[in-house]
């Protein structure tokens, strides 16, 4: 299995903060956020990371990270040429996968348990496609799921106004092999995007998207109060780290 970190955008919600920069160099309490991704892939045993991000701040991220190897993992780097979506970042990964699956991870998506406990239950099953969803409070601002009583989703809803569910679709996709043939398949949506939304419902209509609920806080870091929180929370989580040592 291989690792995908997405760490492209504009970060116009950031703005002042990523006028100079990408918001993935933002620091999180103690290290820039991309940092804190992949030391999410580490400590899953995913050591072969892929990150993909735009021609204005490649060099800030070679610069940060390098090869990877201070970091105990093997990392490149891909340029997207232009801001097309989720699933056209997500495309570039083909050669990078050999074959393999990919786990796929935003990197403005922090989770206070990581991801191995979401490969875990990919494992259980190793075929399809898995999301990763969260209860929360005010689904309607995210993609919200509908299950069935396998845990298998039957409906994804972007920003639905009246949400059928609490359950919001986080940053983190795991895709066999198979998901590259899917994106071949795509059209630009309306916003002139490949829409990961429309992998995960090619994967619905297979019956192999399967969606996996996570423990813990999880963070999207894309505002300025966003970005804040994810700073206390992180704060937390070392303090409790320290306790428990």
């Amino acid at each position: 299995m291989k690792g995908i970190i997405l760490a492209g955008g504009l970060g116009t919600r950031l703005m002042p903060l990523t006028s100079v920069t990408n918001k993935h160099l933002l620091p999180v309490y103690d290290q820039p956020m991309c940092l804190h991704v992949i030391r999410y892939f580490y400590d899953a045993n995913i050591n072969d990371i892929m990150l993909v991000t735009g021609k204005e701040c490649c060099g800030d991220f070679t610069e940060l990270l390098g090869s990877g190897k201070r970091f105990g993992v093997n990392l490149c780097f891909c340029v997207q040429e232009e801001a097309n979506g989720i699933a056209g970042a997500l495309r570039l990964g083909r050669d990078f996968a050999q074959g393999d699956s990919v786990v796929v991870a935003l990197g403005d998506n922090l989770l206070e348990n990581g991801i191995k406990p979401l490969i875990d239950q990919y494992y259980e099953h190793n075929k399809g496609a898995m999301i990763f969803a969260k209860e929360v409070p005010d689904p309607h601002r995210f993609g919200v799921v509908t299950l069935d009583e396998q845990n298998r989703a039957i409906k994804i809803i972007e920003k639905p106004k009246n949400p059928e569910t609490n359950l919001a679709v986080i940053g983190v996709y795991i895709y066999d092999y198979q998901v590259f043939d899917i994106i071949d398949t795509l059209k630009p949506s309306t916003r002139g995007e490949l829409e990961i939304t429309d992998v995960n419902c090619q994967y619905m209509e297979m019956r192999q998207l399967r969606c996996g609920k996570i423990e813990g806080w999880w963070q999207d870091t894309g505002t300025i109060d966003s970005l804040y929180q994810a700073t206390l929370l992180m704060y937390q989580l070392r303090e409790k780290q320290k306790v428990s040592k």
